[in-house]
């Protein structure tokens, strides 16, 4: 005798899937709220080549930005850098690196025709143990962790995008010209941003000459 019929199973199934990937961050197909005045852009790069500029290429293409030609006229997202460091974190007793750290870095540049532009910047932070005696393996897997970290930053780069409303809604995006950091915890990437703001303007008042009687 069943005591649960199958419909109630698979819709059973089907909630608690949906509840794990709501737990885990999962986002759909364009689910972030691109502003309006974003919708249409253009998009360059330090190397239009580039593993990274092909992420968020498609980022910008899953999200329905449509990418034009630059103009005067257009907001433009530009990609300012982006470097790969490293760091020891434990050692093997014959004091070969056992643990090693990477952190991902890019910056990049958004402009707003009549608003001005602002500078953010995304950093990605992941570990892996190094073993000597898998060299080849390790190097393989290096390279699809670095890569994994740069499917992070461009997805960074969208949802920094989506928290941009704000500012355009308030006419308050200015030319940068120092940075602003502000952390920004992730539980499983350790996902530091760090977003640009402009300084006000230091005006020096002009010495009055002075009379002389």
């Amino acid at each position: 005798m069943r005591l649960i019929s199958m419909p109630s199973l698979k819709l059973t199934c089907v909630l608690t899937l949906t509840a794990l990937l709501s737990a885990c961050g999962f986002h759909l197909r364009g689910d972030y709220s691109i502003p309006e005045e974003l919708h249409s852009m253009s998009f360059t790069s330090y190397d239009q080549y580039s593993t990274f500029t092909r992420m968020v290429k498609s980022q910008l293409r899953m999200n329905e930005i449509n990418i034009v030609s630059p103009a005067k006229d257009v907001p433009n997202l530009h990609l300012i850098s982006e470097s790969v460091g490293e760091r020891t974190l434990s050692l093997y007793q014959n004091t070969r690196a056992a643990e090693k750290e990477l952190t991902l870095r890019t910056s990049y540049r958004v402009t707003i025709p009549n608003l001005g532009s602002k500078t953010l910047s995304t950093s990605v932070t992941r570990s892996y143990l190094d073993n000597p005696l898998t060299a080849l393996a390790k190097s393989v897997e290096r390279d699809m962790i670095e890569d994994e970290m740069r499917q992070v930053a461009s997805q960074q780069i969208i949802r920094q995008m989506a928290r941009l409303k704000a500012d355009i809604s308030a006419n308050e995006i200015q030319t940068d010209i120092q940075e602003k950091h502000i952390e920004i915890n992730d539980e499983q990437y350790n996902v530091k941003t760090s977003a640009g703001s402009e300084d006000p303007e230091q005006v020096t008042p002009s010495e009055s000459d002075s009379t002389q009687q």
